[in-house]
């Protein structure tokens, strides 16, 4: 079985940039989230690995959260419906062998102390979501300070007493008390600007070593990666995955190494991660898109490589995904690219997304058959932009080409 150098901490670090996306206003948000809880958890003499526990809950707290109409939601104190992207989020993470440990810590960063102490869960599951749902809470109270008066010392002591306030009820008097010890200096507050935050995370990503991890281990990680992109619309589930079993799939009909075949797979389930970035309204939009949204819609792929390409051992993948809209006639986007300058995993992925976009039901067309698409795709291979002979394979291995991509087992 194929291995991998990672470092996992790395690799979160990018989902969360990912993850901020989505919310384009509230850049860094699940970073200082992660500051602020881990600083608390120091104080209370947390060990490293709880600590370190604690950082990564908090910056992927926010991972069932795909939309930018429920991000919009993250700023107010309370709303109605505020546990069901914990739900989503720890369903997310329990998915996932490698960071499963986490998903208790997820699932209840939004449940008031008054109830979770009573849970019969263990105390640092309870400790740690409060923990979070604390920092986040402080946090919200942060950007509605600052979006009045820039100065975030300002509000500092506006906000330390809004948290006093909620002690024994919505968090813990421990959690409260250290909190309001750490707070007290205005370098805890300042350490929340942008620069001041990227550093200190930058700092845990180095703490980690790269690792040796199993290719199927690597895949559920990237699987968090495509599960929160395919969310963002019901006319979009499973399209990542459905892209990379297709292009898995040509790539083993065209013998590239296993490698290689893990790679594209792997390329498949993150070529859209950029469009976290698109509102919602340009996703479900069901008439043709003004040239303002379509110029908006194009720089997703743009976007996917900026996240991807700060993972060491991503490079390949990371190139791949974002050469997805690329065409062998040099007409496509971002970069220009013609066919000299693509791979073939480049050139297979982009066949597959396109007969996968085509096989689903989208707002603004149904799903096509297999003979409609492969007619798209020749015409689109005739014209120069797509190529000739991996659409050729896919003429030869029709039916089982729309299996793969709308993941059919039979």
């Amino acid at each position: 079985m194929s291995k991998f150098n990672i470092n996992l901490h790395e690799a979160i670090y990018s989902l969360s940039d990912a993850l901020d996306l989505v919310g384009v206003d509230h850049i860094h948000h699940g970073k200082r989230v992660a500051f602020m809880a881990a600083e608390c958890g120091k104080a209370l003499n947390w060990s490293s690995q709880q600590t370190d526990d604690l950082f990564q809950a908090a910056i992927l707290h926010d991972c069932g959260v795909s939309t930018t109409a429920v991000h919009a939601k993250l700023v107010q104190f309370e709303w109605e419906g505020e546990k069901e992207h914990c739900k989503l989020g720890a369903g997310i993470l329990t998915s996932t062998p490698v960071l499963a440990h986490l998903s208790g810590i997820v699932l209840y960063h939004h449940t008031h102390w008054s109830d979770l102490k009573e849970l019969d869960i263990p105390e640092d599951i309870k400790l740690k979501a409060n923990c979070i749902y604390m920092a986040d809470r402080v946090d919200v109270s942060v950007l509605r300070s600052v979006s009045n008066e820039p100065n975030i010392l300002l509000g500092k002591e506006e906000i330390r007493q809004k948290i006093a306030d909620k002690r024994g009820d919505w968090f813990s008097p421990e959690l409260v008390d250290v909190f309001m010890q750490v707070s007290d200096s205005d370098a805890f507050w300042l350490s929340l600007e942008r620069e001041h935050i990227s550093g200190y995370v930058s700092t845990w990503v180095a703490h980690d070593l790269t690792q040796e991890i199993d290719f199927d281990d690597l895949k559920s990680i990237v699987q968090i990666f495509s599960y929160i992109v395919d969310a963002k619309s019901t006319y979009t589930n499973e399209h990542s995955e459905g892209v990379a079993c297709l292009s898995r799939y040509l790539a083993e009909l065209f013998t590239l190494p296993e490698a290689n075949c893990n790679l594209i797979e792997l390329a498949g389930l993150l070529h859209d991660i950029g469009k976290l970035r698109v509102p919602d309204e340009i996703i479900e939009k069901t008439t043709k898109l003004t040239d303002m949204e379509y110029q908006t819609m194009k720089r997703h792929s743009f976007d996917t490589y900026n996240i991807l390409k700060q993972v060491k051992g991503f490079e390949e993948i990371s190139r791949w995904a974002a050469d997805h809209h690329e065409r062998v006639d040099a007409t496509g986007y971002p970069n220009h690219k013609g066919k000299k300058e693509l791979s073939i995993e480049a050139r297979i992925i982009a066949v597959a997304d396109v007969f996968q976009a085509l096989a689903q039901k989208r707002p603004y067309r149904k799903d096509l058959p297999p003979a409609e698409i492969l007619s798209i795709l020749k015409e689109q291979a005739r014209t120069g932009h797509l190529d000739k002979e991996i659409v050729q394979m896919v003429e030869d291995f029709l039916t089982e080409c729309w299996k793969k991509a709308l993941l059919k087992t039979s």
